[in-house]
């Protein structure tokens, strides 16, 4: 595996709220070569935030912005993306919902993954619904973000049975799994790559 240079790739930044397991992929993926993306910037909105520890496992910038004043905390964070020319903002369960006005103002691509197939299952607790409702299978989807709570064009989906013997953390952990490699797939196909 060839470690690419970062030049002339897309500059991203990945807001998470939690884990950081899909910070963590996107940024292994950043460093393919076939990879369009650099890691640039981290923007959590939680200071306990445990994926804040790959920004200094893999020495990117890490803010935190806290969201007592949302209208201040979204200028702040577009400040932020304008400073480090930002592109490309991923999000990987920032548990924030982004204002119409930052979608409009940021210049760039926004992509969410969400835990379940769109329009299925939209906003919290995806895997227990998902489970009381009997379905056979779950999944996850990546999206680019528009002003209504998961509802923008989806990109790409992948299924996962849901097996009778699954709770919502078993399941979320199969999820979870998926999601690692369906959201670098989704960037490939952003840029048609």
């Amino acid at each position: 595996m060839v470690l690419s240079t970062g030049i002339n790739k897309i500059k991203t930044a990945v807001f998470i709220s939690g884990t950081g397991s899909n910070l963590k992929s996107l940024i292994k993926f950043s460093k393919l070569n076939k990879s369009p993306i650099s890691v640039k910037l981290i923007i959590t909105n939680n200071k306990l935030a445990k994926g804040l520890k790959y920004g200094d496992i893999f020495k990117i910038k890490k803010k935190i912005i806290h969201f007592k004043n949302k209208e201040i905390a979204e200028k702040k964070i577009l400040n932020e993306l304008a400073i480090n020319k930002i592109e490309l903002v991923c999000l990987a369960g920032f548990m924030k919902i982004l204002s119409k006005n930052f979608i409009k103002n940021f210049k760039g691509k926004i992509l969410n993954i969400h835990p379940s197939l769109l329009p299925k299952y939209k906003g919290l607790n995806t895997h227990e619904r998902a489970i009381e409702n009997k379905d056979k299978y779950s999944g996850c989807t990546v999206h680019f973000v528009n002003a209504k709570l998961d509802s923008g064009k989806i990109i790409l989906q992948k299924k996962v049975n849901i097996l009778k013997k699954d709770s919502p953390v078993s399941l979320a952990k199969k999820i979870l799994a998926q999601e690692h490699k369906l959201y670098p797939k989704a960037i490939l196909k952003v840029f048609n790559l």
